[in-house]
């Protein structure tokens, strides 16, 4: 099992991509720490991993909160220890043409794409420091690396997401701790599920690959970095999009 003992946390894991690494990384041999805000379908998909055999426990957090983010973490430390692997999923969108994109939907995109991956990063950090070793993985988006019409919040946060990953390789890798993030494309999520099927085929219709990703696609991509086999790779943006960006 590639992450055998090892202790993850993963954020935005109760549903979509987060909740598809969270079986994934448990199948694998890891405790897995799932965090959400939706603290009743977080704690129905936790018991229903259990009930698989896998060792997962559920912990509410909200990621633009500090206080709740270190109340989280400190939990996460009680049950299982040291934390060894960071993914930072959560995310959300608020999309909107630019002329028509209000002030507080910018700043909620912001808050949980950006602020909240600052805060779960360095709220972990000690436990990776303490260590001596640690994988951090951050999800940003194409959108992020190319941009996207009506995404500026989003697209903006997530090239934030970018900027930090590659700071903080160069900062912690001397530590022991390796930081890259993973850039996916178009995904079938309940984020694509309300996309009219006219807008789906012409999405893809741009992708060489002619088919939207999966979350499992992610979710390898997640297992792949915060395996031992990625352990000389360290601020890499990791496109899982199909080629659509080539």
């Amino acid at each position: 099992m590639r992450l055998k003992d090892k202790v993850a946390l993963i954020t935005g894991a109760a549903n979509g991509i987060g909740l598809t690494a969270a079986e994934l990384f448990a199948k694998e041999g890891a405790k897995v720490a799932m965090a959400d805000f939706n603290a009743e379908i977080g704690e129905k998909r936790a018991g229903e991993l259990r009930e698989k055999g896998y060792e997962v426990t559920f912990f509410q957090v909200n990621v633009t909160d500090r206080s709740s983010v270190d109340k989280m973490v400190g939990k996460v430390r009680d049950t299982y220890g040291n934390i060894g692997v960071l993914i930072n999923n959560a995310g959300i969108t608020r999309d909107a043409m630019l002329s028509k994109m209000s002030v507080e939907d910018f700043r909620a995109v912001m808050d949980v794409n950006l602020t909240g991956v600052f805060h779960c990063t360095q709220a972990v950090l000690p436990s990776m420091i303490e260590n001596g070793k640690g994988k951090i993985i951050n999800t940003s988006s194409v959108s992020g690396i190319y941009g996207n019409v009506g995404q500026t919040n989003y697209a903006a946060s997530k090239a934030g997401v970018v900027g930090m990953t590659k700071t903080w390789a160069k900062e912690l890798g001397r530590k022991g701790i390796n930081v890259n993030a993973v850039a996916p494309g178009f995904i079938e999520t309940g984020m694509t599920a309300v996309v009219p099927e006219k807008i789906i085929d012409q999405m893809k219709q741009m992708i060489p690959l002619a088919r939207l990703g999966k979350p499992e696609d992610i979710a390898n991509a997640y297992l792949f970095l915060a395996s031992d086999e990625s352990n000389y790779i360290n601020g890499t943006v990791l496109q899982v999009d199909g080629g659509i960006m080539m």
